[in-house]
């Protein structure tokens, strides 16, 4: 992505600055749903988007915590095997 308002391309981001662009804007996520207007809420998810994607990027072998796999969490609250809520 090109430079933006937002700040440099993540891309150009050190790898410290990356981490600290991400902590941030997940800080800031919640308050901008709830009372950002649909422009501020778009530009935060692109900008959230491009960072995390960076990471990914950068970091395609991350440490995964099997808790927070489909598997993991189905098997933290039994669901497996039980037919979605409201189905017929």
């Amino acid at each position: 992505m090109a430079e933006h308002e937002g700040g440099p391309a993540a891309r150009k981001l050190e790898e410290g600055r990356l981490l600290k662009e991400l902590e941030a804007i997940h800080r800031t996520r919640h308050e901008t749903l709830l009372h950002g207007s649909d422009d501020a809420l778009v530009t935060h998810t692109q900008r959230m988007n491009e960072l995390e994607h960076e990471y990914v990027r950068r970091h395609p072998q991350r440490a995964q915590t099997p808790g927070r796999t489909r598997e993991g969490a189905r098997a933290r609250t039994g669901d497996e095997g039980k037919p979605e809520a409201g189905g017929a």
